[in-house]
């Protein structure tokens, strides 16, 4: 059974700018290229013959393109003792629309979200105890613009367990049309 989620992928521009946040700190696992991107709807482990469902009930979203900001840092958990390092995206409002879209069709048809309270971000780091301070990262920072994103379509992703963390494989593309 493979596990899914649906997703933003942000351009390389800001990939590239993201990854340069990257420094030393104790416990970070950060996020490799290939694993940066925004969770709008996570499935977990879903039944082979329900992914084309899964497929089907996206497909029939209509939301108008938007753009999103990428700028600043925060964390889960105190600055002192982070659990997750994570960049912010604004505006919200269209973005929480597009989630509770996907979220609405999923739940309504009997999938079971593993993500159900969204709160928009892109993943740098994951800590393992013990954790060291973000603190000067959040500081250095909080007004960074990572750039612009486009949001002109979404993505299911393939989420398989491995070595260096999780690999993120695109299984399908989805245009967003007004």
């Amino acid at each position: 059974m493979p596990r899914l989620f649906f997703g933003l992928e942000p351009p390389e521009s800001i990939k590239t700018s993201l990854l340069q946040v990257k420094t030393q700190v104790a416990g970070a696992r950060w996020q490799s290229r290939g694993q940066l991107h925004l969770t709008l709807a996570f499935l977990g482990q879903v039944e082979d013959q329900q992914v084309a469902l899964a497929c089907d009930l996206v497909r029939e979203v209509t939301q108008s393109p938007f753009e999103l900001n990428v700028q600043g840092l925060g964390c889960f958990g105190s600055p002192e003792k982070p659990k997750i390092l994570w960049a912010g995206v604004s505006p919200e409002n269209e973005l929480g629309e597009l989630q509770n879209n996907l979220a609405t069709r999923l739940t309504a048809n009997g999938f079971t979200l593993e993500n159900p309270n969204f709160k928009p971000r892109i993943t740098l780091s994951r800590f393992r105890h013990p954790a060291g301070s973000v603190s000067s990262l959040l500081d250095s920072h909080q007004g960074t613009v990572f750039g612009l994103m486009p949001v002109r379509d979404f993505v299911l992703y393939e989420s398989t367990p491995g070595p260096g963390g999780s690999v993120y494989t695109v299984v399908k593309r989805f245009a967003l049309q007004p």
